[in-house]
């Protein structure tokens, strides 16, 4: 009895992961989730072999799929059901990029292609046809031999929250909360939204993207998300943290039955920022623990004067993603635990020019590679670049055969930072005909350089009113903008 006890205690300890936190606990089919958690928990084990101050191991492969170390473009819904498409794979034709990542929900809320097993989209009606013809596409996408990644927008759904109401945040009065860009949002507590989610990315799995990748999975942070009620039938006690973690967990669990990778894009400034986090609900940590890949948007124009010491985060690539990174490893690896699965580290880069800021430069091909080279100096191996247009700096890719060559020799060093547990740098030099100037030395990011305040700036001045009178005293790290499909910038 007592070995047998024993056995149930140890078991229990193992299937617990690194999550610091618990969902509530729900009736029969909460427990049914569970049980496939822990099935797929000890798929992981047999083939993970995290310890204690490594490097972040490979995600566990599942049957049939094999982790493609990224290198990727984002392309807008619109853009993927145009003409502008080809022109767009015959310019990665020969390169070294080998991942697109397309919108199958946007931030409009719409659903970009046909899908004929989603009763709540097509309830809502919800799709806006720019994909006509899913299935040639991604025979098209895969005979050039490019992973897919379906980017599903979460939570910033204004079209779901003026169809389901009910499902949206709410005003104390009643009325649907709307963003200082008039645009409402669902509500991250209400388990229907979850579903729907689910639904969009399982249909995305069918339709044969590799992987599902979640973004906006957060809370509105603008000045009036003050005047919204959260209903405690609702809530039932949990922060905007628990939910966030909860969702993720959720998903994970059943889309990943489906033989899929799950990510998740997340604010590159809740890393080391304790405002950031609460505030949007995303802790950076926890989310590794239940995700294949997790992807900080460190883009440098993201970061305010003075973060990582550096003057101009914007006017830096290098220095600052980089640093990023590093902040990146240490939390990562304070929350590692011995034999369990942490998820990948994949971040976006900037592939567009932050003219709003007061100190900017122009981005090219010099300022794209730095920030490529920052990635594998920082010990990482993946990429994503952004482009809410669709326009890239193809100078700036290397092309397969170097891109090949610069592999192995990346292989070759991490191999070195297993045993010595300290990153190598693969080179001081961007790794093309680019000629760009790559600081040898970046200080390292330590306590001091953690903000004690939001590196966003104030959630509660998201009004452009409120910016204004707040720059009269400092210069805002972000702007106030919102990301079309067409166009724009993400937030």
């Amino acid at each position: 009895m007592k070995r047998w006890l024993l056995a149930v205690i140890a078991f229990s300890l193992v299937t617990s992961g690194c999550s610091r936190y618990k969902g509530i606990s729900e009736p029969t089919e909460k427990d049914n989730k569970t049980e496939e958690s822990q099935q797929s928990t000890e798929e992981s084990e047999q083939s993970t072999e995290a310890e204690a101050g490594k490097l972040p191991v490979e995600v566990s492969a599942k049957p049939g799929k094999k982790p493609v170390k990224v290198k990727g473009i984002y392309i807008s819904g619109y853009m993927a059901g145009s003409e502008g498409l080809q022109a767009i794979l015959d310019k990665i034709q020969g390169t070294e990029i080998n991942t697109v990542v397309i919108d199958v929900k946007n931030d409009d809320g719409r659903i970009t292609f046909a899908m004929t097993d989603a009763p709540t989209v097509n309830e809502i009606g919800a799709t806006e046809k720019y994909i006509k013809d899913i299935d040639s596409l991604m025979a098209q996408l895969k005979a050039r031999g490019l992973y897919t990644i379906a980017r599903v927008v979460a939570f910033r759904d204004p079209y779901l929250a003026e169809k389901k109401p009910e499902w949206a945040l709410k005003n104390k009065d009643g009325s649907l909360h709307r963003d200082n860009k008039g645009l409402a949002w669902v509500n991250p507590y209400r388990t229907e939204v979850w579903d729907y989610l689910v639904e969009v990315g399982t249909e995305a799995s069918k339709a044969g993207f590799d992987e599902v990748q979640f973004d906006y999975i957060r809370f509105s942070t603008d000045s009036s998300m003050k005047q919204v009620v959260f209903d405690e039938k609702d809530t039932r006690g949990r922060s905007k943290t628990d939910i966030i973690t909860e969702f993720i967990q959720y998903a994970y669990d059943k889309l990943s039955s489906r033989n899929v990778f799950v990510s998740a894009d997340v604010f590159g400034t809740i890393i080391g920022s304790k405002v950031d986090a609460e505030a949007v609900g995303q802790i950076y940590q926890e989310m590794a623990c239940h995700l294949d890949y997790i992807c900080p948007m460190i883009y440098p124009s993201h970061y305010g004067d003075g973060n990582f010491g550096i003057d101009h985060p914007d006017m830096e690539p290098y220095r600052t993603i980089r640093a990023a990174l590093k902040l990146s490893r240490q939390d990562l690896e304070s929350a590692r635990v011995a034999g369990k699965q942490q998820a990948i580290v994949r971040p976006w880069l900037q592939d567009f020019t932050a003219a709003y800021l007061e100190h900017h430069i122009t981005y090219g091909a010099k300022e794209v590679r730095a920030q490529i080279q920052a990635v594998y100096d920082a010990g990482y191996d993946e990429w994503i670049l952004w482009s809410a247009s669709n326009r890239y700096t193809w100078d700036s890719f290397l092309s397969r055969e170097a891109a090949k060559e610069e592999a192995e020799k990346l292989a070759r060093l991490r191999e070195t930072e297993v045993t010595s547990s300290v990153p190598a740098e693969v080179s001081t030099e961007v790794p093309t005909q680019v000629s760009a100037e790559v600081p040898a030395e970046v200080q390292p990011v330590g306590k001091e350089e953690r903000t004690e305040k939001s590196l966003e700036g104030s959630t509660a001045a998201e009004t452009e009113q409120e910016t204004k009178k707040e720059n009269k005293n400092k210069t805002r790290s972000k702007p106030d903008v919102v990301i079309v499909t067409t166009g724009g910038l993400r937030d």
